[in-house]
């Protein structure tokens, strides 16, 4: 059965390339553009296939991002976990999109192949789960290492239970100057983590870049791994295709 055609609106044409990867249904993007099937939506191909040749180690000429010694993409600025886990959900769905196609992206005078798009989300979600030269998960209360300053106030300051005085806007700079681990385990946040290419985490609630827990960090990598614990056995049959 051939992929089903789609009806794309006007002001989807209006939008960044790396938006539409995000818009646009995988069916759209198969039938009307990775097949070449709307004539438009070519330059978004191409764009598209650029940017995703610009994320992958040893592919690209002009590289848009670094990867540190022990693997962990990194792009310069704060809260390196945000282009980590939006950047690995990026690769991993437009692998999913080659994959429904049968297409490779191009790379100059080289190609990737959706498994490779794929290894590289995968490797990037073990790193932070652990398997990085720290062996710390930067998820909190995952695994057996794990940040325990975090920057963020709920989570730093005593419970009710255990201070249950008010405690004033102001009156939280001892617990942030304070040396101790967090009292309240914010389960399942994920910080900045490395902010450099070293694989150096201090685990400070001042280094906020580093330290601090977002909404942007978690929302991508809930995806990510939706999608590695629906095919466990994925990992296993990459390492057999390309």
């Amino acid at each position: 059965m051939s992929p089903p055609t789609c009806v794309i609106p006007s002001v989807w044409k209006q939008q960044p390339d790396r938006a539409m990867l995000l818009v646009l249904p995988s069916s759209c993007v198969c039938n009307e553009v990775l097949m070449g099937k709307d004539e438009y939506f070519q330059s978004f191909r191409v764009n598209a296939d650029n940017f995703i040749c610009t994320l992958l180690p040893g592919i690209s000429n002009h590289p848009q991002i670094q990867y540190s010694p022990g693997g962990l993409l990194f792009k310069v600025g704060n809260s390196n976990m945000q282009h980590v886990t939006s950047l690995s959900f990026l690769l991993l769905a437009y692998s999913n999109y080659l994959s429904h196609a049968n297409v490779r992206v191009p790379c100059g005078t080289s190609s990737a192949s959706p498994v490779q798009l794929r290894r590289v989300a995968k490797r990037q979600v073990d790193y932070i789960l652990g398997d990085n030269p720290l062996r710390m998960s930067y998820m909190v209360g995952y695994g057996a290492r794990y940040p325990l300053r975090i920057h963020h106030r709920g989570s730093s300051l005593p419970s009710v239970a255990a201070h249950p005085a008010r405690i004033g806007c102001k009156a939280g700079a001892t617990y942030y100057a304070s040396a101790a681990p967090n009292p309240n385990l914010l389960v399942g946040a994920v910080v900045g983590g490395p902010s450099n290419t070293s694989d150096a985490f201090p685990d400070a609630r001042a280094v906020f870049q580093q330290s601090e827990p977002t909404t942007y960090i978690n929302a991508p990598l809930l995806g990510l791994l939706a999608y590695f614990s629906a095919h466990p056995n994925l990992a296993q049959s990459d390492l057999l295709h390309d």
